[in-house]
């Protein structure tokens, strides 16, 4: 039996496009060329049926040790806290005070980029700090 070294994450959401290159803007990741028949997105979407247009979207690091995002249109809503997130590794190796302001600092360009901060967590006898956010769909994720 053969291990399994790559996968993807998928993401449910409204808007696709929109979702995936937030998370290009944070991640440092790459949306892939329009289908080779095509100029741009725009043009490959607009050749598909209306149910089809718009339906997915995906983007992977441009380094190939990320794992792919995939991003997948869905009719209902989020309605609950996620079962799966990230965590996007903003303060590795730091701790205390400097870990705290690293963390702060990437909240602060993630929320220009349209996420919103939810809480920050601070150190404790057992944890270092980490900041709760929400991307532009209300999908939860943590800067650690």
């Amino acid at each position: 039996m053969s291990t399994i070294r790559q996968f993807q994450v998928t993401f449910d959401c409204a808007e696709p496009e929109r979702v995936a290159r937030f998370w290009c803007e944070v991640l440092g990741y790459v949306a892939p060329p329009p289908p080779a028949e095509f100029a741009t997105w725009d043009e490959s979407n607009r050749s598909q049926s209306p149910e089809d247009r718009d339906s997915w979207f995906a983007c992977s690091d441009p380094s190939g040790v990320g794992p792919r995002l995939y991003f997948q249109r869905v009719p209902e809503g989020k309605v609950v806290k996620n079962r799966v997130h990230l965590d996007v590794r903003a303060g590795t190796g730091l701790v205390g005070e400097e870990r705290l302001a690293t963390l702060q600092a990437e909240c602060a360009r993630l929320i220009q980029l349209g996420a919103v901060c939810v809480r920050v967590l601070l150190a404790d006898d057992d944890n270092e700090s980490c900041i709760v956010m929400q991307d532009i769909e209300g999908n939860e994720f943590c800067l650690d």
